[in-house]
């Protein structure tokens, strides 16, 4: 969940109106964002963002265009007006298959303070790490304009045949010496490994200006207060990500009153001119709004509320602004209509029928499982239903199973529907290396696996052991304990699973039903997760399981 920080006083300034503390507080929320304290000695006002899908409010900047439309002092889509310029990025085809797309502008003409510097360099981190998937997806350059000799040179090149000074360095190191002693390269390292050559952006002196997912130059890198003219440029694998970053970053400094020059990106067989405006547009049903909100609105109430929300709108069809792509269905525009009206004012309707409710016995199945799961010392974890193949498969070293795939999806890291939960169970463990161990955790949850054409949902239920000791012996007392609650015996049949141990793996069998793996887990799948102990785990299927015990 991004956490942002900046001045109370600043974004009065941007949005042209005093609040107070209390109104941000009820300001924030038409954000999605929660306000997470102010520090009157530093005007530092801290929101964390619980919807990951709105790159364009992590700055300050985002949250006063926003706003602006909420309090009614500014509505519509704000114009990105983009003035034209000699400026060019010249892509080589040697990046096609390492790095291959690139987006940049130029914004001159006003001077950079320090609470701007700090605004622009929380933005590019937020970026980066949260939309861009670690720099995997984005990662941004900003330069000092001066510096720079156009066009700007694109590029892969063998890793010890250019040096220069990174950031924060004061000696010269090759590409491999950077991805070795640098903290930026040593982190990211990662994302170039497997690749002969790696990427460079030099301008047309030959001055190297970053080694792009990694570290700036710190010749031309490094902005500082007082600059007035900048180079922004912005690398990646997912072309529409690179051009959205470059729009969300380009209009937070249109606020601040840059002027923006377009660049050319020369590729060997296009070329395509950034920033650049995507021109989405979604057609609205009025009496969708009606369904789902229960407002009768007329078009006037409709075009005002849109445009509070800051799209633009005409005749039924509703433009999306150039820094969103996360509006996939009419729908996400009729939340917004939702909450620009405000559901505190949306009227109660009264009950209509009576009826006594009661729990369904799939429910209470899970709930006991659940229960009984907790009393085994095992701590239980909540995760997302979206998940991505490289977490699910790659890693879990197996095939793909029947994977439903979102085909518009915003972020790569939530891009398919999760399958099994043993892999997010495995991805949690990852990031809690640094607590003592044993680490004993399970998930009860919906997963979705597709075959052929067929889409089914499964209760399913996930149990993870780790710690020097874990063995098979100990993962199956979970599962003698489990059935026998449920008053059940299992045969558990030898089997093949990839992210297992052969040998050390078993299919669980209930009244002819395969409800179960069981087994102790690959090393290989340890070693991908960096995990340094013995895990064992087990997965079963509620849904088959309750099935079998209802015989």
């Amino acid at each position: 969940m991004p956490t942002i920080t900046f001045s109370l006083n600043d974004l009065q300034e941007l949005i042209g109106k005093r609040l107070s503390i209390d109104e941000l507080k009820e300001l924030l929320f038409y954000c999605k964002a929660e306000f997470d304290g102010y520090d009157k000695e530093s005007d530092e006002v801290k929101a964390d963002f619980g919807d990951t899908n709105l790159p364009y409010l992590w700055s300050v900047e985002g949250v006063a265009r926003l706003l602006k439309g909420v309090l009614n002092l500014d509505k519509g889509i704000p114009n990105l007006k983009l003035n034209k310029a000699d400026y060019k990025v010249i892509v080589d085809k040697s990046v096609k298959k390492i790095r291959p797309y690139i987006a940049a502008f130029v914004a001159k003409d006003q001077m950079i303070n320090e609470k701007l510097l700090m605004q622009m360099i929380q933005l590019q981190e937020k970026l980066c790490e949260n939309y861009g998937r670690k720099r995997k997806k984005v990662s941004i350059g900003l330069y000092s304009y001066k510096r720079i000799k156009f066009p700007v040179h694109y590029k892969a090149v063998n890793p010890e045949s250019i040096k220069f000074v990174p950031l924060e360095f004061n000696k010269e190191l090759d590409l491999n010496q950077i991805l070795e002693q640098h903290p930026k390269g040593i982190e990211y390292a990662r994302i170039l490994k497997g690749f002969d050559k790696y990427p460079i952006l030099v301008d047309d002196k030959d001055e190297v200006l970053s080694f792009p997912p990694i570290i700036n130059s710190n010749f031309s890198g490094k902005i500082e207060v007082g600059d007035e003219e900048l180079f922004f440029e912005v690398t990646g694998d997912d072309q529409d990500a690179i051009l959205l970053a470059t729009n969300i970053f380009s209009q937070a400094l249109l606020e601040r009153s840059f002027k923006i020059y377009s660049v050319d990106i020369k590729y060997p067989d296009k070329k395509i001119v950034t920033p650049f405006l995507f021109n989405d547009k979604i057609k609205l049903n009025k009496d969708k709004i009606k369904e789902l909100l229960g407002l009768d609105l007329k078009d006037p109430e409709i075009k005002n509320l849109i445009e509070r929300a800051r799209y633009d709108y005409s005749k039924g069809v509703v433009q999306i602004p150039h820094y969103r792509k996360d509006i996939l269905h009419q729908f996400d525009v009729i939340e917004d209509i939702g909450i620009m009206y405000d559901y505190n004012k949306i009227e109660e309707l009264p009950l209509e029928s009576y009826t006594i409710g009661e729990t369904l016995p799939m429910v209470e199945f899970v709930d006991k499982a659940r229960e009984l799961i907790v009393g085994y010392g095992c701590q239980e974890v909540m995760s997302p239903m979206l998940s991505n193949k490289e977490l699910l498969y790659k890693k879990m070293n197996c095939e793909d199973f029947g994977t439903v795939e979102i085909s518009k999806y915003v972020s790569k890291t939530y891009s398919v529907v999760r399958t099994w939960l043993l892999p997010v169970l495995m991805d949690f463990l990852s990031k809690n290396k640094h607590v003592e161990y044993p680490q004993k955790i399970f998930e009860q949850g919906t997963v979705t696996v597709r075959k052929e054409d067929k889409v089914t949902d499964y209760e399913r239920l996930g149990v993870i052991s780790a710690h020097a000791e874990a063995d098979f012996t100990e993962i199956k007392k979970v599962l003698d304990g489990l059935t026998r609650a449920f008053g059940v015996t299992y045969t558990i049949e030898d089997t093949k699973h990839s992210s297992f141990i052969n040998g050390r793996v078993g299919r669980v069998i209930v009244k002819g039903k395969k409800v179960a793996y069981i087994g102790e887990i690959n090393p290989k799948v340890l070693e991908n997760f960096g995990i340094e102990v013995p895990v064992v785990g087990l997965e079963i299927n509620l849904s088959e399981l309750f099935e079998a015990v209802k015989k």
